[in-house]
């Protein structure tokens, strides 16, 4: 794609990488037909090729207005295209780039300023964030069905976390709202781990990974987040972990990425790229240990996997967590079209309520078309989201595995 940027941009490293990226773009279409928005509203601007259009317009100074901004919302970042494209366009940067641009020089309602302030000032504030939810629990009785469904029950215990004992050492990401919502998850995780000989820790001071406030457009806060977590990790990776593991594919997908993000920063450029060399999905760390897992005897549950985008997109791990629920014993069901996102996507099921209603709704539909006696999944944003009008249980997939492993 022929690109011809404008001077406030053009000789910025945001601009060089924009550049780039647009001119891989040879408008195949491709794209089109695996884009969740693209297909429920059938317009071209509310698809990859359409909106890689406007941010492009943007870019080379040409005139944007809401409606530009609208099309650029209304986007999940599943980044799905990425999977398709063959040319190997890296839409979700350029839309992290495209959007800021056109953020600024558009500018938000007061009440849409408000409502991205507000997510971005609570969620990634772990205490904060409990404090409300608890409070919203506490009158949660008393409210209408729609608000009510907002509010999520008290979350089950965490139960045991085994001592820290073992030779083989790695880090887990506690994060924001994960904790709060899902203690479970990690405690699940640092239990089966501790039947492989490997101790889970969490790093003290560990808080939001960043994606939060980064992809609400508060991008130089988000990269502050970031840093605060390698600065927390670091003592850690020097002691000699092994690794960083992620039970949360959408911090995942993040993590990943410090390498990139931070790669402008001289202070903290080699550090990113450590940490991104070092993380891995929980599933890939459990893959590695496939034949040393333990084999329960019976069949298992009937499971319809939930791949969250961020992980069979983000971080192009596809298969890997079926793979280690099927060893343990665990029936997976097939579920139809399985590339196409939940509707979750961080805050956008807050941001574009509408949307999100109706891809979850195409979601559930899928997974529970094949009688599943529970729903698994690898992200906390999603479990939360289908929780809500499941008609089975939905349960990160690692607290799944250590139920089995424990019964």
């Amino acid at each position: 794609m022929e690109t011809h940027l404008a001077e406030f941009i053009k000789d910025t490293p945001a601009g060089r990488e924009a550049e780039s990226i647009l001119r891989k773009c040879v408008h195949c279409g491709f794209c089109t037909a695996t884009c969740p928005t693209y297909q429920l509203l059938g317009d071209e601007l509310d698809g990859p090729r359409g909106r890689i259009y406007l941010m492009k317009q943007a870019l080379e100074g040409q005139p944007v207005s809401a409606k530009t901004l609208l099309h650029l919302d209304r986007c999940l970042t599943c980044r799905s295209c990425e999977t398709t494209c063959p040319s190997g366009v890296q839409y979700g940067r350029l839309l992290d780039i495209g959007r800021g641009v056109v953020n600024e020089r558009v500018g938000r309602s007061m009440l849409d300023r408000a409502r991205r302030r507000a997510l971005a000032f609570v969620l990634p504030r772990r205490g904060l964030f409990a404090s409300l939810l608890a409070l919203g629990q506490s009158v949660r009785p008393l409210m209408p069905g729609a608000l009510k469904e907002k509010v999520p029950e008290a979350a089950a215990p965490a139960g045991a976390w085994p001592a820290t004992e073992h030779a083989r050492r790695m880090i887990a990401l506690a994060g924001c709202v994960q904790p709060v919502l899902a203690p479970d998850i990690n405690a699940a995780a640092a239990r089966v781990l501790d039947r492989l000989g490997i101790s889970l820790i969490e790093a003290a001071g560990a808080g939001c990974c960043g994606a939060v406030r980064f992809h609400l457009d508060y991008q130089a806060d988000g990269l502050d987040d970031m840093r605060a977590m390698i600065d927390a990790w670091w003592p850690h990776v020097e002691a000699g972990v092994e690794a960083i593991v992620m039970t949360a594919s959408g911090c995942g997908a993040t993590v990943k990425e410090y390498g990139h993000l931070l790669a402008g920063d001289p202070k903290y450029a080699d550090k990113a790229r450590r940490i991104s060399s070092l993380t891995r999905d929980l599933s890939e760390v459990l893959d590695a240990e496939l034949e040393r897992l333990p084999n329960p005897s019976g069949e298992g549950a009937r499971v319809a996997f939930h791949s969250p985008c961020t992980l069979q997109h983000g971080q192009q791990i596809r298969g890997v967590t079926e793979r280690v629920l099927t060893r343990a014993g665990f029936r997976l069901v097939p579920v139809p079209d399985a590339h196409l996102c939940c509707g979750s996507a961080g805050t956008y099921s807050i941001l574009q309520e509408a949307l999100s209603k109706e891809l979850k709704r195409n979601k559930l539909a899928a997974l529970q078309a094949g009688m599943p006696d529970l729903i698994a999944t690898a992200n906390i944003g999603c479990l939360a989201h289908l929780a809500v009008g499941a008609q089975v249980p939905v349960q990160h997939w690692i607290v799944a595995l250590d139920k089995r492993f424990a019964a």
